[in-house]
């Protein structure tokens, strides 16, 4: 065998056998991300299984559609108990423009919660009905159909991070935290750009007592971006199957793999933009003692009408078409 052909075989070999790796490791992705996502499927008993504001059921491959984020505590998923929602992420996806919105809803939002027939702050509405009620809510609140939900705890969002050997964060300040089972001051970060493992990051997300709801808001979506942007680096490869068994059980949605799969056209589109917008309002205590977050009735009527041009939708009023008027439906 000559010198040229014994270079060409051993350069040939190893690339061979990385794709033959690569290809089975790719099968071996998709059949556990399958099997992950239909055991965490829940179909919450929507009517056509669509929403009160759709004629008719939607598809992300041919549709403008929503998803909502819920992030819960770690005990209904343990002991099976009701729980209130501690973040609340409403996505809006355009296939025209290829863009994404994304909107922090602030849990303490002073809000109508359809499930009670009253006004209590949003993250209640969870306790009350899970998600249905929580989509309910955020339907009413927003005039915007939600199309799809996905839930997650605590335990997950820890697992996950832990599964990408951590992300990095700029932590604005120094913080003293509880960690995601209580105990007090368990979590300290100083200020600067540091790598922050599952449980530190899930406190900074979590943490109110150094500024407001609205950088709340700000913080999480950017923590999640980091999460995005890590788990989907060259780096990360092969560290996604272990960030798949960390959703496994800590996960709930009514999106099916198919639905999941039509999402793919956003991630493989190098153009896509996403912007982030907020409801803007000020907060206080109320005669029931407890402090509510006020959204400015302006804002949430700017919020309503840009989310509702992006979905491309008709605008619907409180008294035309609400989710509150159509319950019928739900």
């Amino acid at each position: 065998m000559s010198k040229r052909k014994k270079w060409i075989l051993i350069i040939s070999i190893p690339v061979l056998l990385i794709v033959v790796l690569g290809g089975g490791y790719a099968t071996y992705l998709y059949k556990k991300t399958e099997d992950t996502v239909t055991d965490s499927h829940e179909d919450i008993g929507r009517k056509n299984k669509t929403s009160a504001l759709r004629e008719e059921k939607v598809d992300p491959v041919e549709d403008n559609v929503s998803v909502l984020f819920i992030g819960v505590d770690n005990s209904e998923f343990r002991n099976n108990q009701k729980s209130r929602s501690d973040a609340l992420i409403l996505a809006t996806f355009n296939k025209e423009d290829s863009s994404v919105k994304l909107l922090s809803i602030p849990r303490d939002s002073y809000v109508y919660v359809p499930e009670v027939n009253r006004y209590t702050k949003i993250n209640h509405a969870h306790f009350f009905g899970g998600p249905k009620a929580t989509i309910e809510t955020v339907e009413r609140f927003l005039q915007v159909p939600v199309d799809y939900y996905a839930k997650i705890n605590f335990e997950g969002f820890i697992k996950v991070v832990n599964s990408l050997d951590g992300i990095k964060y700029d932590v604005p300040y120094e913080l003293w935290e509880s960690d995601s089972n209580d105990d007090k001051n368990s979590i300290h970060l100083t200020p600067g750009y540091q790598k922050l493992n599952g449980e530190e990051a899930l406190a900074l997300a979590r943490t109110r007592k150094y500024d407001n709801d609205i950088a709340r808001s700000k913080r999480q979506r950017e923590i999640l971006k980091k999460i995005a942007d890590k788990a989907t680096s060259a780096s990360s490869v092969f560290k996604l199957g272990e960030t798949i068994d960390a959703i496994g059980d800590n996960m709930k949605t009514n999106l099916t793999f198919d639905d999941m799969k039509n999402f793919l056209s956003y991630g493989l589109d190098e153009n896509i933009s996403m912007d982030t917008i907020r409801l803007d309002g000020s907060g206080g205590y109320m005669e029931d003692g407890l402090w509510y977050y006020q959204v400015n009735d302006e804002s949430k009527q700017e919020v309503r009408t840009e989310l509702q041009n992006h979905l491309d939708i008709q605008h619907y009023t409180e008294s035309n078409g609400s989710p509150e008027n159509n319950k019928n439906n739900t």
